[in-house]
């Protein structure tokens, strides 16, 4: 078998020569007067790729989602759903940018006549929480499988609604927990479980949050967010604590602090500090926030220590290992979250797979972060079944 290098220089001599025998070919053409070699197009990778259908066309969608789609081998944008009947500007403005047919636009009125479009094969939702249920549930029962972005849903109840709708229709329901794709929160894994490079895991650290802008925002309405920074940023924080330690947390401990007479919360928490205890005796310690600037997740063992800084970010991250008192930097492959996600349920799809993170992680987080509140509201601990 060639090794890495053999194969770069193979590639480089490929890539010399053809261009030699190009360079070749166009002093022929100049010879005999032959036209100029017209702009030519260059091919799709090689089979087939699934069609997505976007729901909800807002800042993630159009900034994040849309552009990974360039990124994507098995996956591409086929249709929108965005608006009402007659005010359909954005979708019509973004889909000639990604090649989608005009008649694959719709509204939120007619978005079960998904079922009867082709072109469909995933659905995915992008629409405050309190919206998620119901979409997923409709684009299930229309016959598309279906990435919901997390949080899954407002309530457990929700959340398992949508799990029978998906076992109902025989679709895949997977969500979008991004930072599962990417290489470095994978490196991050593997490193907090291995114990010859920090010894066991002992203590899990995990904090995120931003200082939240525009108090009139949907994330700021509890009807429509279903709470406050825990359920939109403090939940990167808990999966982190969840898939670092490997493990199911079975206490809880929490405390909250919403700054007095700020506009943004009126209605939803600022700040909540929750711990975790694991079975194995791994503590967790985190942190969600609107109020302030948190991207850190860490692995501390008897041996050392490994961080992800920042963590959570599209973009960016850095990844650290603290031993005998020098640190070192790793670093790995960068992806576009978005689309190793898309992908993987692609994949998913196309082999008949099942997502790594399922409806049934999705309710897990939910379930956690009711009780967080709870022992927020008690000053108690919770325990969790």
């Amino acid at each position: 078998m060639s090794g890495p290098f053999e194969n770069e220089v193979t590639r480089r001599s490929f890539i010399r020569k053809a261009g030699q025998g190009l360079l070749a070919a166009n002093l022929v053409r100049a010879r005999h007067g032959y036209a100029q070699t017209p702009n030519l197009r260059v091919p799709d990778p090689p089979g087939k790729k699934l069609g997505w259908c976007i729901v909800g066309l807002g800042n993630l969608s159009i900034n994040q989602i849309l552009p990974a789609f360039a990124r994507c081998e098995k996956s591409r944008p086929t249709a929108f759903v965005s608006g009402s009947a007659g005010n359909l500007d954005k979708a019509n403005k973004l889909a000639p940018r990604y090649g989608v047919d005009p008649k694959n636009i719709y509204d939120y009125k007619n978005f079960d006549k998904l079922k009867d479009n082709p072109d469909i094969d995933i659905v995915y939702i992008v629409l405050p929480n309190s919206m998620h249920a119901e979409y997923t549930i409709r684009a299930l029962q229309a016959g598309k499988h279906v990435l919901c972005e997390k949080p899954m849903a407002n309530t457990p109840k929700e959340c398992e609604q949508m799990i029978a709708a998906a076992r109902q229709a025989k679709r895949k329901l997977m969500i979008g927990y991004r930072l599962r794709y990417e290489p470095y929160t994978q490196a991050l894994i593997k490193a907090a479980r291995d114990k010859e490079l920090i010894g066991p895991l002992k203590v899990v650290l995990a904090d995120a949050g931003f200082n939240i802008g525009d108090p009139n925002q949907w994330r700021l309405k509890r009807a429509m967010a279903g709470g406050g920074s825990l359920m939109d940023i403090g939940i990167y924080a808990l999966q982190a604590a969840r898939y670092i330690s490997g493990e199911e947390p079975v206490e809880v401990n929490a405390m909250e602090f919403t700054t007095p007479n700020d506009p943004r919360f009126t209605e939803v928490e600022e700040t909540i500090a929750f711990q975790l205890r694991f079975p194995s005796g791994v503590l967790a310690n985190c942190t969600s926030s609107y109020g302030a600037g948190l991207n850190r997740f860490r692995a501390v063992g008897p041996r050392g220590w490994v961080e992800l800084e920042p963590a959570l970010s599209y973009a960016g991250l850095r990844m650290r290992v603290g031993r005998g008192g020098s640190v070192e930097e790793r670093a790995h492959p960068v992806l576009d979250h978005f689309a190793a996600e898309m992908e993987h349920m692609s994949e998913c799809v196309m082999n008949n797979t099942e997502p790594l993170t399922p409806g049934e992680e999705g309710l897990r987080d939910l379930k956690i972060m009711m009780a967080i509140y709870e022992a927020a509201r008690s000053g108690k601990t919770v325990k969790l079944a």
